[in-house]
C-alpha cells in the first residue's frame, strides 16, 4: 500500500487567509475607507449641535448690541470685535506668544513633577499622608492675591508665570495619577509578585498602565487652567502677554480688544485640550476601539 502525501498549497493557504480578512471586513459591513468615513461623520455629528448652539449665541449678542441701544464700548457686537482683532492682529500675535510659552513651561513643570511626586506618595504610603493635606491647602490659595507676591518674589522674568501655571495645574494630575495606580487590580499585582517582579517592576508592568485613564481625565482638566495660569501672571506684572494686553485695553476703555484676546485665549486653550484628546488616543489606541467595538455590537 502506497501512501502519497501532498504537501499543502502555499498559494490556496494564502488566498484562503485573505478570503476570510475579506470575509470578515463584510460581516461588520464596512470596508477600512468607509470606517474612516464613519468616524468623521460621527465626529461632525458630535461637534454639529455645539457648533449650532455657539452660532445661536453670537447670533443673540450680535442683534442685542445692535438693536438694543447699547454702546460699543460697552458691549460691542462680535462683529466689531473680530474686525478689530483683525486690525490688532500684529499686536494679538505678539502678545500671544509669550502666553503660550509661558503656558507650555509651566505645564511640562507641573507635568514632571506631578509624575514624580506621584510616584514617590505610591511607594512611600507615610508621604501621602504628609503631603496631601499641604497640596490641598495650595489649592486653596485664591490666585488673584497669590499671583502678584509671586511676581513679586521671583521678578518680572518667566520664572513666575511658569510656578503660577504648575501650581494650578499640578493638584488635577497628581490626583488622578494616585487614583490610576490603586485601581490596580490586585490579582495582578499578586500574579507579577509570584513571577518574581519587584516593585518597580511591577509599578511599570501594572500600576503605571493602570493610571492612564485617570491621568488623562485629569490632564484634560489641568490644560484648562493653564492658559489662565499664565494671563493671571501676566496681570500681576509683564512687559507682554495676552493678560497685560487685556489690562492695557481694558484701561484704555476698549472692551473690543479685550474679548478679542479672550477669544484668543479660548481658542489656545481649545487648542491645548484638543492635543490632550489626541495624545490620549495615540498613547491608549486599545481605549477607543473597544468603544467602538462596543458601539458596534450594540447596533441592530
Amino acid at each position: 500500500m502506497v501512501v502519497r502525501y501532498d504537501p499543502p498549497n502555499r498559494g490556496e493557504n494564502s488566498s484562503s487567509r485573505e478570503a476570510s480578512t475579506v470575509g470578515e471586513s463584510r460581516r461588520d459591513g464596512q470596508s477600512p475607507p468607509q470606517r474612516g468615513r464613519s468616524a468623521v461623520i460621527d465626529t461632525l455629528a458630535r461637534l454639529f449641535p455645539a457648533a449650532i448652539a455657539f452660532a445661536i449665541l453670537l447670533l443673540a449678542w450680535e442683534l442685542y448690541a445692535r438693536l438694543g441701544g447699547i454702546a460699543p464700548t460697552v458691549l460691542p457686537a462680535p462683529s466689531r470685535v473680530l474686525a478689530q482683532a483683525w486690525e490688532s492682529r500684529e499686536a494679538l500675535a505678539e502678545n500671544t506668544l509669550p502666553t503660550i510659552r509661558a503656558t507650555l513651561a509651566g505645564f511640562a513643570c507641573s507635568l514632571i513633577a506631578a509624575f514624580a511626586l506621584s510616584a514617590l506618595v505610591d511607594f512611600l504610603a507615610p508621604l501621602r499622608r504628609a503631603l496631601f493635606p499641604i497640596l490641598i491647602a495650595s489649592q486653596t490659595l485664591p490666585l488673584v492675591a497669590i499671583a502678584p507676591l509671586v511676581v513679586l518674589w521671583f521678578g518680572f522674568g518667566l520664572l513666575p508665570k511658569i510656578l503660577l501655571v504648575a501650581l494650578v495645574t499640578f493638584f488635577p494630575m497628581m490626583v488622578a495619577l494616585v487614583e490610576g495606580y490603586a485601581s490596580t487590580a490586585k490579582e495582578i499585582a499578586q500574579m507579577l509578585a509570584a513571577m518574581g517582579a519587584g516593585r518597580w517592576r511591577i509599578f511599570w508592568t501594572a500600576r503605571l498602565p493602570s493610571s492612564l485613564p485617570y491621568f488623562f481625565a485629569g490632564l484634560r482638566i489641568s490644560i484648562t487652567y493653564a492658559v489662565v495660569g499664565a494671563i493671571f501672571a501676566e496681570y500681576a506684572g509683564a512687559a507682554k502677554g495676552l493678560g497685560i494686553y487685556m489690562l492695557s485695553a481694558k484701561n484704555n476703555f476698549r472692551p473690543d480688544l479685550v474679548l478679542a484676546a479672550v477669544a484668543v485665549s479660548s481658542v489656545l486653550t481649545l487648542l491645548l485640550f484638543g492635543l490632550a484628546v489626541l495624545v490620549q488616543r495615540l498613547a491608549m489606541p486599545w481605549e477607543r476601539a473597544g468603544r467602538e467595538g462596543k458601539a458596534g455590537t450594540e447596533r441592530p
